[in-house]
This record gives structure tokens, sequence and C-alpha cells, in this order.
């Protein structure tokens, strides 16, 4: 004998609901340890950014664009095209610095560890190392896969009087924001676009 059709309905609604509370479970089960392996499996790639550099003293922020590389595990490029070239290479513990029609100069990080630590927030997060990210910050994390935010706070001294909070925003495997709050008020904000595997 079939169901009457408001009883049918009553149990399509039930199973509709079920199925919702199933996926909003696993979605709250997504963990940083989960965004850590999904981003460790991205060896490689490629994007473009726009950077806005909010400064004290300027009435508006400095916009500069250009693109970023990435190849794991130590190898990262900043590419500067506008407002004038300029490039900033990191590989391994050597990072190169070549500004607008000037030398370039080379820095070890272990001799910086105020650089390191904030070079090694990229790095760490785009390797999906959270060993390396955990030796400078304490790490805050919200969201869910398609939607997720690292907050890292510097837990060295040295550290913390230059880089106050840092702030990564993505999607999946994808970076999409990353926001520097420095000590002294100022910040930095980049917006990554265009990542796709080389």
């Amino acid at each position: 004998m079939p169901f009457p059709a408001f009883l049918r309905r009553s149990h399509l609604f039930a199973a509709f609901i079920l199925m919702l509370q199933c996926a909003s479970s696993l979605a709250g089960d997504w963990a940083l340890s989960d965004l850590m392996h999904l981003l460790a499996q991205q060896k490689s790639g490629k994007a473009s950014f726009v950077e806005k550099k909010y400064i004290g003293f300027l009435d508006k922020p400095l916009e500069s664009s250009g693109e970023l590389s990435f190849d794991a595990p130590g190898r990262l490029e900043k590419r500067t095209t506008k407002p004038r070239p300029e490039t900033m290479l990191l590989d391994g513990d050597k990072l190169t610095l070549t500004p607008y029609e000037k030398p370039a100069i080379n820095l070890r990080l272990q001799e910086h560890p105020e650089v390191a630590s904030v070079v090694e927030s990229i790095r760490g997060t785009l390797s999906g190392d959270k060993a390396a990210l955990e030796k400078n910050y304490a790490i805050e994390f919200t969201g869910v896969q398609g939607k997720w935010q690292l907050t890292l706070t510097p837990v060295q001294k040295e550290v913390a009087k230059v880089v106050r909070q840092i702030h990564i925003g993505g999607a999946d495997a994808n970076i999409k924001t990353i926001t520097f709050h420095q000590a002294d008020g100022d910040r930095f904000e980049m917006t990554i676009s265009k990542l796709v595997a080389p």
C-alpha cells in the first residue's frame, strides 16, 4: 500500500534536512591539518597580484602589480611590473631583492629573523608547512574548504616589533588575499588571482 502524498513529502523533507545536517557537519570538520595537506599537494603555481600599501603619512595607498611564482619547497618569486619593475626572489635561505635601476641586494634569512618570519609566512602557507609556520606564529584557523582564513600572530618579541598580525585568506588550495598589519600601524594588502599550474 503506497504512502499518502503528505507522508511521502514529509519523508523527502526529513531526508533533505538530514543531508544538509551531514554536509554542515562535514564542513565543520574541515581543519587546519586538512588545509595544510591540500596546500602541500600544490608543487608549483603562478599567479598575478595587486598590492596596496597603506602608509600613515600618505593620503592614498601605494599600488603595485605583477606576477608571483612558486616552486616547492623553497623557491618563491615576486616580480613587480607596475609602477616600475622590481624583483624579489627567495630561494632556500637566500633572498635577493632587485630594486628599480639599483644593484641587487642579497640577504641570508638566518641573519635577519624579522625578514625571515615575514617571507616564511607566505612560503610556509604555500607549501602547507605547518611546522615552519609554528616556529614564528600562533596560528588561528577559521572557515571551510571553499572559504578559509589563517590569522598568524608572532610569538617572538623581535618579530612582533615589526609585524603585529598577518591574515591569509583563500579557497581550496588557492591563496586569495594576504594582509600584513605592521606594528607601526601601516598595512600591506595583496590580492592574488589567476593561479594556474604551469
